[in-house]
C-alpha cells in the first residue's frame, strides 16, 4: 500500500467565484452576477513522477458602480499542501507567507481584535477540503486570485487519478483546465472525462494525447459550450472532471535521482496472490439500525463473492456481547461461503458496543490459526473492525484499548478501522490502526456506504508480497523515508525517498525484498546517474526540483502519522523535525498557517489559510432544511413547531418577565440541555400597549462533554472543562473537536452539531445600535434532532417525539384576516387561531413567511403542565 496508507489517489479542486446567486436580469451583460464577472479561470497542473503542482488562477472584475466582496473558493484533495496563495488587486500584489500556527494565529487574533474581518479554511468533505478566501473590490477594479498547493498522487487500483471538481457557477470568458504530464517510464495509459456534460459536447472542448513519457490534457469549452440550454445564461459546468493515467512496468522498480535526492517507485506485476486470513469483526450495536445494518450486509455479501478459495475468514459480531459465526477460522470453500451468506443474511442490531473484547476476540483467533498450522505458512492475516460509535461497555477507555490491541497483535498483523458516519471518535481509530501498521477509513453515511465498504476490501484483496524490505548501499543514504511495509497489494505502490551522502555517484543500487506466495523475492534496480542526467533536461521543461520537494512532502506526511502515537520528547522531536520542513518548504500543514494581509477599508486584513484534519464533514457545518419535523423559537418569543407530514406549523409565545430563564431542551440520556434567558426592549414603545420580550442570552451544554456554550448577541463563549474560549459576530471560524462542531458564519447565524444527528442553528437579529426601543437578539432553530432519546423534553424539546393534532370546524374569528378553528391535542380541545410568523433560519435578514396555528395562553393544553413549569433558575 502507498507509503500514507491512504489508497484514494486524488488530485481534486473547485474553482470559483461566489459572488451572489441572483437570476440575470435582461440588461446584465453576459457573465456579470451581482457586478461582478469572472473572466477567467484557468487551472494548470503539472505532473512529474507522481508529484502535482498544481495552480488555480481566476481573474474577475468589479462592473458595479459600489465596492462589493468578492469570493474565492477552491475544494482541493485532503492529501494535498498549498504551498502560495498570492492576492494581486490593479496589478499590487499582496503574496501570502506560512508561519508557525501560533504566531499566525497571534497575528489573526491581533486582526480581530481590532474590528477587522479575517476568512478561514476550515471545511473539509470526503475526500477534499475547502480554501476559501473573500476581499473588498473597489468598483472598476480587477483582481486576480493564484493558490499553488502540491501532492503525491497515490496508485489506486492500478490509476493515478486527478479529479477537479468544477463549479464556476456562472459562465466565464476564458475557462480553461490544462493537465502536463511527465513520467520517465512512459505513459501507458491516459483519459479523461467529465460527469456534467455528455461526449459529443465534450469532444469539441477536450483534447487529450500522450506519447512516450509526456501525456497532455485540455478542456476550453466556449462560452456556448459552457450553457445549460442554447438560449440559457447559467452555466453546466458542475460536476467532476477526472483525468486517469498508468505508467509503462516493463521493470517492476524504477529510481530517478535529481540534485541529490532520490525517488524509488516499486509496483510488480504479475506475481501470485498470497492466501490471506480475514476476521471482520463488525459493530451490531443499536446504533446500527436501520440502513446502516443493511448496507454493512450488502457489503459484506458482495465481498463473499470475492474471496478466494484459498483464502480462510471468520466474522465476530458485537453490541454488548461478543458473537462469533465459527470457533475458529473456516476455508472459503463454496459450501462455507454459501454458510456465510445464511450467517450475514440473520444480522441484526440491538445493544451497546464492546470494541475492546471483539477485537481481542479476532486477534486471538488469527494467533491461534497461525501457532497450530490451522491456515497455510505463505499466509498472510489481517483484521478488519467496522464501528459506528465508542466504546460504552466493557473496557470503554480508547488508551487502555489500544494498549490492549498492540500487545495482543505485537506487530504480527495490520488492523484497518472502518468508522461508519460522525458519531465517533476517529483519532481514536486512526491512531490504533496506525500503530498496527494498519489504517482507518471513514466511511461516509450515504446512499453508497455498501460501495465505500467494497472498495476498501478491494484495495486489500490481492496481497502480492508481505514483509517488504526496500535497502540502499550502506552509508550512502540520509534521511531515508519509510522502508519497511508489511503488505504490497496488487494495484498500489511503494514510495520511498532520500538523499545521497555523495552527489557524485557513478552507479546507485537498489534492492527490494519480500515474501511471495510461493517463494522470497528479491528485485533489484541499479540506476547509470549518466543517463539519469540526459533525462532530467527532457523532463526540466516542467519543475526541476520535483524530487526534493517530493522527499519533504513524503517525510511531512510521515512524521505527522508517527506524532499520532508518540508522547512526550519523541512527540516533541517529531513536532520539530515536521514544522521545520514544512516552513522550509513552504507547505501548510497541520502544523503551520499561511497568513495573507491584503487590503480592507485603507486598511490592512487578515486572512488566515490552516490544513484542517480529519473530522466531521461538510454537512456539520452547513445544513439544509431537513424534511423532518423542525422546531425554533424565534422574534418575542414564539415557538413554531412545523410537522411536514401535516403539511402544517403549531406556534404559541411564552410571555414572561425580562430575566426569566427558559427550559427549551433537556435530554437526559445525552447530557444535552438548551436554555434561553429573556430580555425586553430598552424602553416600551409609546404605540405599542405591551413591551416585546425576545431571547438575549442561550446556554448550550453537553454534560458528558463537560462542554458549555454561551451565546448573546455580542460574543460566543465556549468552555471545555477549565479552558475557555471567546469568539466575536465579526468572526467567520469552525472549532471542531471529538463528535462536536461549531461553525460562526459572520454577522449572521451559528451552526452547532453533536456528532451526526444534532444540529442546532443560532441566529443573530442585529437592530440599529441607536434604536430608541429594540436591541439585539437571538433565534434558535433545531434542524435535526433524530439522535436525540426519547426522553428529551423541554419546550421545544418535546416535541421531538411523533404527536397527533387534529383541526376541525375552522370558522371566522375576532380578525377577520385570521380565521378560528378547534384543536384537538394531547387529549385537550383547544381554540386556535391561524397566523403566521417569520422562519430566519435562511435568510436572516428577510426571514420566510410560516403559516401556523397559534395556541393562546402560553401554550396551554399543548404543552405538558403549565409554561411555569419550564422556568429554571439559570443558564446552566
Amino acid at each position: 500500500m502507498a507509503s500514507a496508507q491512504w489508497p484514494c489517489l486524488i488530485l481534486a479542486l473547485l474553482s470559483y467565484l461566489a459572488a451572489s446567486g441572483f437570476p440575470r436580469s435582461p440588461s446584465r451583460p453576459l457573465g456579470v452576477v451581482d457586478g461582478i464577472e469572472v473572466y477567467s479561470t484557468k487551472i494548470s497542473c503539472k505532473v512529474t513522477s507522481r508529484f502535482a503542482h498544481n495552480v488555480v488562477t481566476t481573474r474577475a472584475v468589479n462592473r458595479a458602480d459600489t465596492a462589493k466582496e468578492v469570493s474565492f473558493d477552491v475544494e482541493l484533495p485532503k492529501t494535498a499542501f498549498i504551498t502560495n496563495f498570492t492576492l494581486t488587486i490593479d496589478g499590487v500584489t499582496y503574496p501570502g507567507n506560512v508561519k508557525e500556527k501560533e504566531v499566525a494565529k497571534k497575528q489573526y487574533e491581533k486582526a480581530v481584535s481590532q474590528g477587522k474581518t479575517a476568512g478561514l479554511v476550515k471545511a473539509s468533505g470526503r475526500k477534499l477540503e475547502k480554501f476559501t478566501v473573500s476581499v473588498n473590490v473597489a468598483a472598476g477594479s480587477k483582481v486576480t486570485f493564484e493558490l499553488t498547493y502540491e501532492e503525491l498522487l497515490k496508485r489506486h487500483k492500478g490509476k493515478y487519478e486527478m479529479y477537479l471538481k468544477v463549479q464556476p457557477k456562472q459562465l466565464v470568458k476564458h475557462f480553461e483546465i490544462e493537465a502536463d504530464i511527465f513520467e520517465p517510464q512512459g505513459i501507458s495509459t491516459l483519459d479523461a472525462e467529465a460527469s456534467f456534460i455528455t461526449n459529443d459536447l465534450l469532444g469539441s472542448a477536450l483534447t487529450k494525447s500522450f506519447s512516450g513519457k509526456k501525456g497532455h490534457v485540455s478542456f476550453k469549452p466556449s462560452l456556448d459550450q459552457q450553457r445549460s440550454c442554447p438560449t440559457c445564461t447559467d452555466s453546466l459546468l458542475n460536476g467532476d472532471f477526472t483525468i486517469t493515467y498508468d505508467v509503462n512496468r516493463e521493470s517492476p522498480a524504477n529510481v530517478q535521482i535529481v540534485n541529490g535526492y532520490f525517488v524509488h517507485f516499486f509496483a510488480p506485476q504479475g506475481l501470485p496472490v498470497v492466501p490471506k486470513n480475514v476476521v471482520f469483526v463488525i459493530d451490531v450495536s443499536g446504533s446500527m439500525y436501520g440502513r446502516k445494518i443493511q448496507q454493512t450486509k450488502d457489503a459484506l455479501l458482495k465481498i463473499l463473492e470475492d474471496v478466494k478459495e484459498d483464502d480462510y475468514l471468520n466474522f465476530i459480531l458485537f453490541s454488548g456481547d461478543v458473537t462469533t459465526w465459527k470457533d475458529n477460522l473456516v476455508q472459503a470453500t463454496p459450501e462455507n461461503i454459501q454458510e456465510a451468506r445464511e450467517f450475514v443474511m440473520n444480522i441484526h442490531s440491538q445493544g451497546m458496543t464492546n470494541i475492546n473484547d471483539a477485537l481481542l476476540r479476532g486477534i486471538s483467533m488469527l494467533n491461534k490459526a497461525r501457532e497450530e498450522n490451522a491456515v497455510p505458512e505463505r499466509s498472510t492475516s489481517i483484521i478488519i473492525m467496522l464501528t459506528d460509535g465508542d466504546a460504552n461497555v466493557g473496557e470503554s477507555k480508547p488508551e487502555k484499548i489500544q494498549e490492549n490491541v498492540r500487545n495482543a497483535i505485537r506487530g504480527k498483523f495490520p488492523l484497518y478501522n472502518l468508522g461508519f458516519g460522525n458519531n465517533l471518535n476517529y483519532n481514536f481509530l486512526e491512531s490504533m490502526a496506525l500503530e498496527n501498521h494498519g489504517l482507518a477509513r471513514r466511511i461516509y453515511e450515504d446512499s453508497d456506504a455498501n460501495l465505500q465498504l467494497q472498495g476498501f476490501y478491494e484495495e486489500v484483496a490481492n496481497p502480492l508480497l508481505t514483509s517488504v524490505e526496500v535497502e540502499y548501499p550502506e552509508n550512502a543514504i540520509l534521511d531515508l523515508t519509510q522502508n519497511t511495509y508489511q503488505h504490497f497489494y496488487d494495484g498500489s505502490e511503494i514510495v520511498v525517498a532520500g538523499r545521497l551522502v555523495d552527489k557524485d555517484l557513478n552507479n546507485f543500487k537498489a534492492d527490494v525484498k519480500g515474501h511471495g506466495a510461493i517463494n522470497d523475492l528479491t528485485f533489484t534496480e541499479e540506476v547509470d546517474m549518466k543517463e539519469m542526467e540526459e533525462a532530467l533536461r527532457e523532463r526540466d521543461y516542467i519543475f526541476g526540483n520535483y524530487i526534493e520537494r517530493l522527499w519533504a512532502y513524503l517525510t511531512i506526511e510521515q512524521l505527522l502519522e508517527k506524532r499520532k502515537n508518540a508522547h512526550g520528547e519523541e512527540k516533541e522531536n517529531l513536532t520539530a523535525q515536521a514544522l521545520d520542513l514544512s516552513l522550509k518548504y513552504h507547505f501548510v500543514t497541520p502544523l503551520t498557517s499561511m497568513v495573507v494581509t491584503k487590503p480592507e477599508d485603507n486598511e490592512d486584513q487578515t486572512a488566515i489559510a490552516d490544513k484542517p484534519g480529519e473530522g466531521p464533514t461538510d454537512a456539520e457545518a452547513s445544513y439544509q432544511r431537513p424534511q423532518t419535523p423542525y422546531y425554533y423559537v424565534d422574534g418575542d418569543p414564539h415557538f413554531i413547531i412545523q410537522v411536514p407530514e401535516k403539511d402544517d406549523a403549531i406556534c404559541f409565545n411564552i410571555d414572561e418577565d425580562p430575566g426569566t430563564v427558559l427550559r427549551l431542551i433537556q435530554d437526559p440520556i445525552t447530557g444535552l440541555t438548551v436554555n434561553g434567558q429573556i430580555i425586553g426592549d430598552k424602553r416600551d414603545s409609546p404605540d405599542s400597549k405591551t413591551s416585546k420580550t425576545y431571547f438575549g442570552k442561550l446556554g448550550i451544554a453537553n454534560a458528558q462533554m463537560d462542554f458549555q456554550i454561551e451565546v448573546t448577541p455580542e460574543k460566543i463563549t465556549l468552555r471545555n472543562g477549565a479552558a475557555q474560549s471567546t469568539f466575536s459576530w465579526l468572526d467567520t471560524v469552525t472549532v471542531r473537536q471529538d463528535g462536536l462542531s461549531v461553525t460562526i458564519n459572520r454577522k449572521k447565524n451559528m451552526v452547532i452539531s453533536f456528532g451526526d444527528g444534532v444540529t442546532f442553528v443560532v441566529v443573530l437579529h442585529q437592530v440599529w445600535k441607536k434604536h430608541p426601543v429594540h436591541q439585539d437578539f437571538l433565534g434558535f432553530y433545531v434542524v435535526d434532532s433524530h439522535r436525540m432519546s426519547t426522553q428529551t423534553h423541554g419546550l421545544l424539546g418535546q416535541f421531538f417525539h411523533p404527536f397527533e393534532f387534529k383541526v376541525s370546524d375552522v370558522h371566522p374569528g375576532s380578525d377577520p384576516t385570521k380565521p378560528d378553528a378547534t384543536m384537538v391535542v394531547k387529549n385537550h380541545r383547544l381554540t386556535v387561531t391561524r397566523g403566521s410568523q417569520k422562519d430566519y433560519g435562511k435568510d436572516v435578514s428577510s426571514g420566510t413567511k410560516v403559516t401556523c396555528w397559534f395556541v393562546h395562553n402560553n401554550g396551554q393544553g399543548l404543552i405538558d403542565g403549565v409554561h411555569s413549569d419550564y422556568i429554571v433558575p439559570s443558564l446552566f
